[in-house]
Order: structure tokens, then sequence, then C-alpha cells
């Protein structure tokens, strides 16, 4: 047996063929070693809640959970404070990787604006229908004395007439001027929505 073994040993072929049983086993173990380091098998940190904060107050509590962020987005919400987050990706709460980037999005510091459509002779309730598909909430219909009845006839933004293609913020108090088909004017107005809520400090400045 003995002899077998001495005379495998001095075999070329047997040696060559154990260095690279060693030298694979070698790069296996080392492969493993570094898909674990790598991966960073069952270390998970939670994302954690920094909705309704700044993006430099919640930088903090990021670094501490050992995560990175990025700013993909801003939406305009009236009911959360300006410059604040509102969305995180992945949500609150998820378990993902230490290192990983949370995705979020801000509150805009500034309403959003859009466009002025041009309602010259539209009828009063296509006007009406295209102002709100823009975004603009609270729009009132005023009658004005006319020639044709229910015929739109300009948009106003304290007392100022609007052209058409102007940008103004969404939040801001619109009025739909309505020919009443009669040289007198017969109806004051005709609000369809709520009535106009007094103008907050960002309205008052924007002109």
């Amino acid at each position: 047996m003995n002899k077998f073994l001495a005379k495998l040993i001095k075999n070329p072929f047997f040696v060559n063929f154990l260095l690279m049983l060693a030298v694979l086993l070698l790069v296996l173990f080392g492969t493993l070693k570094w898909l674990s380091h790598y991966t960073r098998h069952n270390e998970v940190v939670l994302v954690p809640d920094v909705k309704g904060l700044t993006i430099e107050d919640a930088a903090s509590f990021f670094e501490n959970n050992g995560l990175r962020y990025h700013i993909i987005d801003s939406v305009f919400s009236k009911d959360v404070a300006p410059g604040t987050i509102v969305e995180l990706t992945p949500n609150v709460g998820s378990k993902v990787k230490e290192g990983r980037i949370v995705f979020v999005t801000l509150n805009a510091l500034t309403s959003q604006v859009e466009t002025i459509p041009d309602v010259e002779d539209m009828s009063f309730r296509q006007a009406y229908a295209l102002l709100r598909a823009r975004g603009f909430d609270a729009v009132e219909i005023k009658y004005v004395p006319g020639d044709f009845k229910d015929l739109a006839i300009a948009v106003e933004l304290r007392g100022r007439v609007l052209k058409a293609g102007e940008k103004v913020p969404l939040t801001s108090p619109l009025v739909l001027k309505v020919s009443n088909g009669e040289d007198e004017l017969l109806e004051d107005s005709l609000n369809l929505e709520e009535p106009v809520k007094p103008l907050n400090s960002e309205d008052e400045n924007w002109f």
C-alpha cells in the first residue's frame, strides 16, 4: 500500500490534479466569502419614517441607518409643509440592505403654475371644465351683460383679465366672466364650487 501511495505521489499527473483541486477549492471558498460580504447576507435595515421632515433633517436618519438617498421628484400639497418629504421608495418600514438608495419625493416650496387656456367664445360649461381640467380648483362664474347667453368672455384674477397662455398658480381664485344674454346684469354671479377662500400669503405676493 505504501509503495502504491509513494508511486502515486511521484506521478506528475496525480500531483498536478491535487494542485488543481486545491486551487479550485481556494477559489470557490474565496468566491463564497466575497459574495457573503458583498450581499451582506441576513444584514438588513428598516427604511426610517422621515415623512414631514426636511431633507436636511432626514439626512442624519438615513446616515444612522446606513442608507443613502436621492431626490427624484417634487409635488405640491397644501396639507404638507413646503420643502418636506412626502413619499419614499421603498416605503417606510421596508427591509433593505445597508447602503441601499432611498428615493425621495419632496413637497414643492411654491405652488405649481399652469397656463390659462383660451376660453373666449366657449360655452361657460366648456370653459369651466377646461379650467378645472388644468388643475384650477377655485373658479367662480360671474355673469356680465352681453349679447349671447352663457358664452365665456374672459378669465380674471383679482380684477385683472388674464391672457391665454399666461401662467398663474393653481391655487389662484379665478373668475370666469360669462355673458348673460342681456343688456343689463341679471345675476351677480354663479359659483359652482364652494365660496372662494381668502387669499394666502403666497397668492398675495404672486403679482
